[in-house]
């Protein structure tokens, strides 16, 4: 009896759970950090990949989790992508990956454990929900942003230029902005 309610409840939970993969063409990892105290550059990762689950009765994630490859960082200027591999900044040879990882979600805020540059630290995010949808071609789809603000001296890319007029080249505050559109696996 105790078995076959076990596994009833599993069962239950399981399809309540919906896992989803990431649809690349409707989804951007990016970024914006200051540039000599006066503008933003934003930019943006091309390659990743990650894991979803989202309990749709309890509206909240069970499992989030994220893999980006450094090397397909974009700025749009090709010299700053290639400074930006180099060992000054995020050293891609050597840590070739920026992992995610939630640890929990607590209302809009999901803590996380986000490493860089072989560092990890806890992080927290504003998650804001756009939906789950059902596509033309009958696929449920779930689609949700990520906004938070870290440091990145914190991870230890700590490059930098003093100018002339006082500050740095480059900020320490990246803000983050995570928009995923995932498609249902079920």
């Amino acid at each position: 009896m105790f078995k076959t309610t076990l596994l009833t409840s599993i069962l239950a939970l399981s399809l309540v759970a919906g896992e989803y993969v990431i649809d690349s063409s409707h989804s951007q990892i990016g970024f914006s950090i200051k540039h000599m105290m006066i503008s933003n550059v934003k930019g943006e990762f091309k390659n990743y990949d990650g894991d979803i689950e989202f309990d749709e009765k309890l509206n909240r994630f069970t499992t989030l989790s994220g893999e980006v490859e450094v090397d397909s960082i974009d700025t749009g200027i090709e010299k700053r992508d290639n400074h930006l591999r180099s060992s000054d900044f995020f050293d891609s040879k050597k840590f070739p990956t920026i992992n995610f990882s939630m640890i929990k979600q607590s209302g809009d805020i999901i803590d996380a454990d986000l490493t860089i540059h072989g560092v990890t630290k806890r992080v927290k995010l504003e998650v804001e929900m756009g939906g789950i949808a059902q596509d033309p071609w009958g696929n449920q789809r779930i689609g949700f942003s990520l906004y938070g603000k870290i440091k990145r001296s914190d991870f230890g890319l700590s490059w930098n230029k003093t100018i002339e007029t006082g500050g740095f080249l480059v900020g320490d505050d990246v803000k983050l902005i995570i928009d995923i559109e995932g498609i249902s696996m079920d």
